[in-house]
């Protein structure tokens, strides 16, 4: 068997794979949009739906939101645990990780149990503390399972930085802000962003959490589950799932070119 045989031999899973689970169902996703009596005017029956924009719009602000939390918690903390060792570091870490064991739909239980109606903030402060089926009690679902999966890419990314970098920046007299400016952000851009724009596409296409939680939001995935089972509208249902696909896409696209190689 030649070298150019045995290389297509390898390629041949990656080909049937990515044909079978990702070409095939992607496109029969965009063809199924197009299906209803509107056609391809579908997409544009979407913008001018104020619904189904500003949903969009929700959905993007509140992914925005628990991606910028995500690494500003997460990067003190994973900064923090790379430079120091102490007693008890690996207990903090698999606590801190241990939200990626959890469905989401355990995410929206876990959030109920802390700020809904019967929840422990609303018993132990006075007045109606109840916030489980907001925004809020959403944002703080996803935040939730967002953060170890930052947190365990800063950590891998700080752990390749020279120290002496920082020792230098020290012998010159830099002030630990600016040596946390001037050398480990610049230093940690590239995973920043790569974490970042998939804290993002997590959160966009997340929905076991929002369905625990659906009271009150109205997220894209929401949206998309209701038309498909409820109104049984199909086409819809694709064209929105198409949109939010080609939002995701081009955040991590954008994340992609800004990270670089590295």
């Amino acid at each position: 068997m030649g070298q150019r045989q045995f290389l297509m031999l390898c390629l041949l899973p990656l080909a049937v794979f990515t044909l079978a689970f990702l070409a095939i169902p992607l496109g029969r996703l965009i063809l199924a949009s197009g299906e209803s009596e509107a056609g391809w005017a579908i997409y544009l029956k979407i913008i001018q739906t104020p619904r189904y924009v500003s949903t969009l719009v929700q959905t993007v602000v509140v992914s925005l939101a628990v991606t910028a939390a995500a690494l500003a918690i997460s990067t003190t903390a994973g900064l923090f645990l790379v430079r120091n060792r102490f007693v008890g570091r690996n207990t903090l870490l698999s606590i801190l990780t241990l939200p990626l064991a959890f469905p989401g739909v355990v995410v929206g239980f876990m959030i109920i149990l802390l700020g809904g109606r019967q929840g422990l903030v609303n018993q132990l402060l006075p007045g109606h503390w109840v916030f489980a089926y907001s925004i809020t009690g959403l944002f703080l679902g996803y935040l939730y399972f967002s953060i170890p999966r930052v947190l365990l890419t800063v950590m891998a990314a700080a752990e390749k930085i020279d120290p002496a970098l920082e020792e230098a920046a020290q012998t010159l007299g830099a002030p630990p802000h600016r040596i946390v400016i001037d050398v480990l952000l610049p230093a940690l851009s590239p995973a920043l962003i790569a974490a970042g724009g998939i804290a993002f596409a997590t959160a966009m296409g997340a929905f076991g959490t929002a369905f625990t939680l659906a009271t009150d939001i109205d997220v894209l995935p929401m949206v998309i589950y209701t038309e498909f089972t409820l109104s049984a509208n199909i086409a819809m249902a694709s064209a929105l799932s198409v949109i939010l696909g080609l939002v995701t896409w081009a955040i991590l696209l954008i994340a992609r070119s800004f990270s670089g190689g590295t």
